[in-house]
């Protein structure tokens, strides 16, 4: 994708006017949006071996190359993560030249894990997430991104998209892990990897993962503490609300973009059904509500709901929190890849509405384009809930 069509497109984000951390996956645009919004006297990018080996060997030549700078200048450095040492330099140059640094990094977890310098909380956090349907609406309709994901270079260049997909998988999953020293080796991998990518949405089953990938549970358990430490897959909580015996109380594991599973499955060659469309736009409501969540600081919780063998709803979101004189209190979506509204997934929802009274709102999204109601569940096309969703109606 060029600059130049990277710059067409406008970010719901805004960075902060003093240092910050930046995370989000390989591929959503950090640097673009830094260098979009942002005039800096100095750019590092340690992904580039000249920047990465003289300063992973020496971090402290990062105050020579800021001496020149004076107070309230910009020093933007990409991928952090790669030196987490080099943070303790960014903290004293802070204090010292009060110099500005916008930094970017695909592993929030990777930098604590490795006991690095946060900076104290000096530098604000903040995260970016996949283009979500308020940046990508110029530009592509929902069903092209079901099918093919948000990443900013796939909406941007449709032409290239499977080789853009299969470079993806092939050069960051696979190979910059193992350089990275995140992996030992890659055939495991690869073949784990298949597998998270067809069970994407789907609850966690650490057992069948390993069955079906020839792999043992301790490395299933390591590769997918691997992706949610990259930023590139997460575990939706499952919640049990006491409503029956049989409540789940395994995860779902999602991948951070529903093009980049379908790549890691090994299906971007493939004609994709009605099923797996339905897992990828699950996971695109979750991504729109949860960059929702972040971007306007709501910092909600979000959970699934399931009974085994039984109801189910697709996510919980906390709209009241828990405190000693209230209860904590949840809004149920119900999320169908369906231009027609089947009214027994309505009842479903106002079932576990009546069993719970934390439940207190219920809604249906949908491919359709009528708004409708039934059993007191709203039930809204995608583009009408990410409306009302941005204008705050509903957290």
């Amino acid at each position: 994708m060029s600059k130049e069509n990277a710059e067409l497109i406008k970010r719901v984000l805004d960075l902060p006017n003093k240092s910050f951390l930046l995370f989000g996956p390989r591929g959503v645009g950090k640097s673009t949006l830094v260098k979009m919004k942002l005039k800096f006297s100095l750019e590092i990018n340690l992904l580039k071996s000249t920047d990465y080996i003289a300063l992973s060997h020496n971090p402290s030549l990062l105050i020579e190359k800021t001496k020149h700078l004076k107070k309230g200048d910009w020093v933007f450095i990409d991928e952090v993560q790669k030196i987490p040492s080099l943070l303790d330099e960014v903290h004293n140059l802070y204090e010292t030249k009060k110099i500005n640094f916008a930094l970017s990094g695909s592993s929030a977890r990777k930098l604590k894990r490795g006991g690095a310098n946060l900076l104290a909380g000096r530098a604000l956090q903040v995260h970016l997430f996949p283009l979500v349907y308020k940046e990508f609406r110029e530009y592509s309709d929902i069903k092209s991104v079901v099918d093919w994901g948000s990443l900013p270079s796939i909406i941007m260049d449709k032409t290239n998209r499977i080789d853009t997909l299969a470079t993806y998988v092939e050069s960051y999953l696979k190979q910059e892990l193992i350089e990275e020293g995140l992996i030992r080796k890659l055939e495991p991998f690869v073949r784990f990897l298949k597998t998270a990518g067809i069970y994407n949405a789907q609850i966690l089953n650490v057992e069948n993962v390993a069955r079906e990938s020839h792999i043992g549970r301790t490395s299933v358990d390591k590769y997918f503490d691997i992706l949610e430490d990259t930023l590139i897959g997460f575990r939706l909580p499952a919640i049990q609300l006491g409503i029956k015996t049989r409540e789940i109380a395994h995860p779902k594991f999602y991948f951070f973009d529903s093009g980049v599973a379908r790549a890691s499955a090994g299906l971007i060659y493939e004609d994709i059904d009605n099923i797996w469309r339905g897992f990828s736009f699950e996971t695109i409501v979750l991504n729109e509500v949860k960059s929702y969540n972040n971007y306007n600081k709501k910092f909600r919780e979000l959970y699934y709901y399931k009974v085994s063998g039984g109801e189910e709803v697709d996510l919980l979101i906390e709209i009241t929190k828990k405190t000693l004189s209230k209860s904590q209190e949840f809004l149920a979506l119900e999320i169908k890849y369906s231009v027609k509204w089947d009214k027994r997934w309505s009842s479903q929802l106002t079932r576990i509405m009546n069993n719970s009274k934390k439940i207190k709102k219920a809604i249906g999204i949908y491919m359709g384009s009528e708004i409708l109601t039934h059993d007191n569940v709203l039930i809204l096309p995608f583009s009408v809930f990410i409306e009302r969703l941005y204008n705050g109606d509903f957290f």
